[in-house]
């Protein structure tokens, strides 16, 4: 059922090389689950920013697996999603600029 429904013998693929791809993009993206909780849980200063860090650890897990998921199985893209790293930074920015860190 899992080969004919993303056609892996038309992209001249098996089960086995699916899961360790996605084995292997699970390793690459998890920084992600680490950094981003401590990026916005904080300015650069190490001043809280009034979001929580096991809020923020949540919202990205329920968001990467979301996204992942939908490209995969509406879209069917071998393609992950997660938050980029660099609205957050600009996120903190904002917060120090208007002093509410």
């Amino acid at each position: 059922m899992i080969a004919r429904k993303f056609r892996l013998a038309d992209h001249n693929t098996t089960i086995l090389r699916e899961i360790l791809a996605g084995t292997t993009t699970f390793l690459t993206m998890s920084y992600i689950l680490v950094v981003q909780p401590n990026v916005l849980s904080q300015d650069f200063s190490g001043n809280p920013t009034g979001l929580e860090r096991g809020a923020v650890l949540l919202a990205t897990c329920v968001a990467s697996a979301l996204a992942t998921a939908a490209m995969g199985l509406y879209a069917g893209l071998p393609v992950a999603l997660a938050p980029g790293m660099g609205q957050n930074f600009f996120f903190v920015s904002v917060i120090m600029a208007l002093g509410a860190g």
